[in-house]
């Protein structure tokens, strides 16, 4: 891949790609080390990339979604471990008033979801992806995509409507 490929390919693709991460971790910090991660890996993966199987946007996120899986797999590990020693495992940082409050709710209502509800909601909201696009990143049929979303939604609207 050439130096000039790969910077349209940045240029076109980071920050939708951050806009999922940055959704599904609910971390700007995490989500600009992921998108980092994602195209480092992309780099490292060009030779298999084949555009018969799939589009540039959705093989950059099939990767961006498996760096994710990767990723929260490590932090559960890190977070067991901490409890195990009795160290606290949060250790946020303190974001404005007004805005804690709209992203517990927001949280909370995505944890109501299932993961597969959630890998739908991020890639179609943070991503800005089409219900096709999710499909193929994510290898499945498009009414299971679209199911995933209708009933995520319902379930958050049902969510948020309740605490407000």
């Amino acid at each position: 891949m050439r130096a000039s490929d790969f910077d349209r390919l940045y240029a076109e693709h980071a920050q939708g790609l951050f806009g999922f991460l940055a959704y599904r971790t609910g971390d700007r910090s995490e989500a600009e080390d992921l998108v980092a991660e994602t195209f480092e890996a992309a780099f490292k993966a060009h030779r298999r990339f084949d555009p018969r199987r799939a589009g540039e946007r959705t093989w950059l996120y099939a990767i961006a979604l498996n760096r994710l899986r990767d990723h929260a797999r490590r932090r559960g590990a890190e977070r067991r471990a901490l409890e195990r020693v009795g160290v606290d495992p949060t250790g946020h940082v303190a974001e404005p008033l007004e805005r804690i409050e709209e992203r517990d709710l927001l949280a909370r209502g995505m944890a109501s979801l299932t993961d597969e509800e959630r890998e739908c909601v991020a890639l179609r909201f943070g991503g800005d992806l089409t219900l096709k696009e999710i499909a193929g990143v994510l290898g499945e049929p498009m009414t299971t995509v679209e199911g995933r979303v209708y009933r995520a939604l319902r379930k958050l609207r049902s969510e948020l409507g309740e605490r407000g």
